[in-house]
């Protein structure tokens, strides 16, 4: 039997993931289920949002589902930890991006895919003056490990670090700006890197049938670390006649994501662009709340929904959160370890579901958040997850 660890993390991930797991145990995938330590408590107690033991759970088990995380800026990380160790070096740092750092998960792909009936979907008017909803079939591949979040960056660069850059003529404008008052981050793109995330970007769109590979980046202004991706993704590109090769600025694509969404099939983009665009089609499936997600290295593999922790709604009781990121992400984390039928059958009972109609969470009533929600017709999260075990077949 299957060992998967469970880091539900923070705030409504302590609520989303354990339905997941019940959905999956409903379903008829048999598992074993260990549960790791991660996120903002421990940071808080221990001043490590990822400890040595959860590091360990993974090295030994390869496969886990995450529920979500709770980040916050330098000064408030610093302010929320323990008295006793405040003052003594520690730094915090997303423990998810931690983890695909260490774990090398560098291939992030994030599906967007409407379901039919959902009241969330996107719409346009029509040239006839009515109005349409397209249908969104577009997949996220994002880098996961380099660009913006690869976490090289200084406050105060010490002076070999302001000795190098200014090798370079663009830093002559920052020249009289003392190092104290400058914060620099750095966006490093690698050929091997960029070269998995492409060639998996391709493979994925000739296993599913798509016509279009996209890369979306900033060559005309980044022309070092976009071009290199641009130019690889060319080359790449001739091993595959039948898919186009796009490219699209990140400024544009977002413009046109709501011109002409269905267009898209497979799209590609460094770490913070990917981030960027994926929630940007979410938006146009109904939002994170039906955003799922797997972090995919050589060996090891993590399985999260993209939306954030929430925290206002962790308390609530009974909850009032939409937990189909999460179920989504499992049945990716099933397409991946085989169990294919399985994630059939939970992926055509979420479907029946938002097509009925009958059983919606506050998000899909559009709805302010809070406990009145149920007064107006919302289910809670477990209503939720027994509508969709009733219609597994």
């Amino acid at each position: 039997m299957r060992t998967v660890v469970a880091l539900p993390g923070d705030g409504i991930g302590k609520v989303v993931l354990p339905e997941s797991i019940r959905l999956l145990d409903a379903a008829g995938f048999k598992a074993n289920y260990v549960w790791g330590d991660i996120g903002w408590d421990f940071w808080c107690s221990e001043g490590n949002p990822l400890p040595d033991r959860t590091i360990k759970l993974i090295e030994q088990h390869k496969i886990a589902l995450f529920g979500a995380i709770t980040s916050k800026p330098k000064d408030d990380a610093e302010k929320e930890l323990d008295p006793s160790l405040r003052g003594k070096g520690f730094v915090y740092f997303s423990p998810i991006v931690a983890l695909r750092q260490k774990f090398n998960l560098d291939i992030c792909i994030r599906p967007c895919i409407t379901f039919k009936g959902n009241p969330l979907n996107f719409i346009r008017k029509s040239s006839n003056g009515g109005f349409e909803e397209p249908v969104i079939n577009t997949v996220i591949f994002r880098q996961n490990t380099e660009g913006l979040y690869s976490g090289v960056e200084w406050t105060n660069p010490p002076k070999n670090v302001r000795d190098a850059l200014e090798s370079n003529p663009k830093m002559a404008a920052f020249k009289n700006i003392p190092s104290e008052e400058m914060a620099i981050s750095t966006r490093i793109v690698t050929k091997n890197a960029s070269e998995r995330i492409i060639k998996a970007a391709f493979e994925y769109a000739k296993k599913y049938g798509y016509r279009s590979v996209t890369l979306c980046e900033k060559p005309n202004v980044l022309r070092e670390t976009s071009g290199m991706m641009l130019k690889i993704a060319k080359q790449i590109s001739q091993e595959y006649p039948g898919i186009d090769l796009w490219d699209t600025n990140i400024d544009a694509q977002m413009m046109w994501l709501t011109k002409n969404p269905e267009d898209y099939g497979v799209i590609v983009a460094e770490n913070m662009f990917g981030d960027i665009i994926s929630d940007g089609f979410a938006g146009l499936i109904g939002g994170l709340g039906f955003a799922c997600s797997a972090n995919l290295g050589d060996e090891y593999a993590v399985f999260e929904p993209t939306h954030g922790s929430a925290p206002k709604y962790e308390k609530l009781n009974p909850s009032i959160v939409n937990p189909i990121a999460m179920f989504m992400s499992a049945v990716m984390m099933l397409d991946h370890i085989g169990e294919n039928n399985i994630a059939d059958k939970i992926r055509n009972a979420i479907a029946d579901v938002i097509a009925e109609g009958k059983f919606r969470t506050y998000d899909m009533l559009k709805l302010k958040g809070g406990p009145g929600v149920f007064e107006k017709g919302a289910v809670n999260t477990q209503q939720l997850t027994d509508a969709v075990i009733a219609k597994l077949k």
